[in-house]
C-alpha cells in the first residue's frame, strides 16, 4: 500500500466525519440558500478586510525588506473590495456567482481527472461529484445574472452534499479494506 493511501486508511474516521459534516452543512445551505448567499458574501468581505489590515501591518513592520508599496497596495485593494462587498452584498453576490461558476467548472474538471487517474476506492463517486460540479458551473454560467440572489447558497450546498458523499463512500471503502486492487 502506498504512503498516501495508508494515511487515508488510518484516518478513515476523520474522512467519514468530514464527509458527514459536509453533507449536513450542504443540506442547511440548500434549505436556506438566500441566507447562505448573503452570509457567504459578508464572510468573504470581512475576510478581505481583516486580511488587508494584517497585510498592511506586516508591510509596515517589515518595510526594510523592500516592496513596501506593493504590499500596501495589495492591503488597500483587499480592504476596498471587502468594504464594497459589505456596502452592497447583492452586487457582490452577482460577482461572486460568476466567480463561483468558473470555480465549479475548474474544480469539476480537476475532480474528473483525479478520479480517472488516481482510481481511489469507490472512485466512481468522485467522478460523479466532478461531473455534477462541472455541470453546476455550466448551468450557473448560463443563468447569470438572474439567479445571483440565491444561487451561491444553493450551489455551495449541492457541492457540499456530493463532495461529502464522495468522502463518506471513500471512508467506508477504506474501513472495509476495499483497496487491494489499487495501483501502487
Amino acid at each position: 500500500m502506498n504512503g498516501s493511501l495508508e494515511d487515508l486508511y488510518h484516518n478513515w474516521g476523520w474522512l467519514l466525519a468530514f464527509g458527514l459534516l459536509s453533507i449536513l452543512w450542504g443540506i442547511f445551505a440548500v434549505a436556506y440558500s438566500i441566507f447562505f448567499t448573503v452570509v457567504s458574501v459578508l464572510v468573504i468581505a470581512w475576510l478581505l478586510i481583516i486580511g488587508g489590515v494584517i497585510e498592511a501591518v506586516q508591510a509596515v513592520r517589515h518595510r526594510e525588506h523592500g516592496h513596501l508599496m506593493l504590499y500596501i497596495l495589495e492591503a488597500v485593494l483587499a480592504i476596498v473590495v471587502g468594504a464594497l462587498l459589505l456596502r452592497s452584498p447583492e452586487a457582490g453576490a452577482l460577482v461572486l456567482t460568476l466567480l463561483l461558476a468558473a470555480y465549479f467548472i475548474v474544480a469539476g474538471i480537476f475532480r474528473i481527472v483525479a478520479a480517472l487517474t488516481l482510481r481511489l476506492p469507490n472512485w466512481g463517486w468522485t467522478l460523479f461529484s466532478g461531473i455534477l460540479t462541472l455541470a453546476l458551473g455550466i448551468i450557473v454560467w448560463a443563468g447569470w445574472p438572474v439567479a445571483g440572489a440565491w444561487v451561491l447558497g444553493l450551489l455551495i450546498g449541492i457541492n457540499l452534499i456530493f463532495s461529502g458523499w464522495a468522502r463518506v463512500m471513500l471512508a467506508l471503502a477504506l474501513r472495509g479494506g476495499h483497496f487491494e486492487a489499487l495501483p501502487v
